[in-house]
């Protein structure tokens, strides 16, 4: 039986550890007005003209500390890497193929011929190693070369049911 004696009452759960830290992030707001709030928030030092921290960051660092503190990192980064593939693997390679699309890890490349899927199929350990040293944060783990579809002679307004040609020789 766990008791208030317990070691067991000493681990505290999850929503009140989570309670916890929002009352300590947010303070206890419900005893005091928001003028107090504000002036108990504010710091002395904070006010000092050119005190630390008042030198003004640029838009670059401002946008990349916000796109990891809201977890936006991946995203971009995949968004990124799917604009820039010409730049991976250059202007040749690039008119005859495109990237269709990432999933679970999985870059998907589509090729005009399946010779150029055959040729990147091979060069696809020097594309990787360009891919994960330039975007670490996309999470690419492998890549997949799509040829074009072939046409289904099995469908269509003129197909027939039944063998195929073979019936036709015997």
């Amino acid at each position: 039986m766990i008791g208030p004696g317990n070691a067991d009452s000493d681990v505290e759960s999850e929503p009140r550890a989570v309670y916890l830290r929002f009352r300590r992030v947010f303070g206890d707001g419900s005893s005091r007005s928001s003028d107090a709030r504000k002036r108990a928030k504010r710091d002395p030092s904070a006010s000092k003209p050119f005190g630390a921290g008042r030198d003004p960051h640029g838009i670059g660092d401002v946008m990349d500390a916000l796109t990891a503190r809201l977890g936006w990192n991946s995203p971009l980064a995949k968004s990124e890497l799917l604009a820039s593939w010409q730049d991976i693997v250059g202007a040749e390679t690039a008119d005859h193929s495109r990237p269709a699309g990432i999933d679970d890890g999985v870059l998907t490349v589509r090729c005009d011929s399946t010779a150029w899927a055959t040729q990147l199929r091979l060069m696809r350990v020097h594309i990787m190693n360009h891919i994960v040293s330039r975007y670490p944060d996309a999470g690419i783990e492998s890549m997949r070369f799509e040829g074009p579809g072939a046409p289904s002679w099995k469908r269509g307004p003129r197909s027939i049911p039944g063998r195929g040609p073979r019936d036709t020789y015997g």
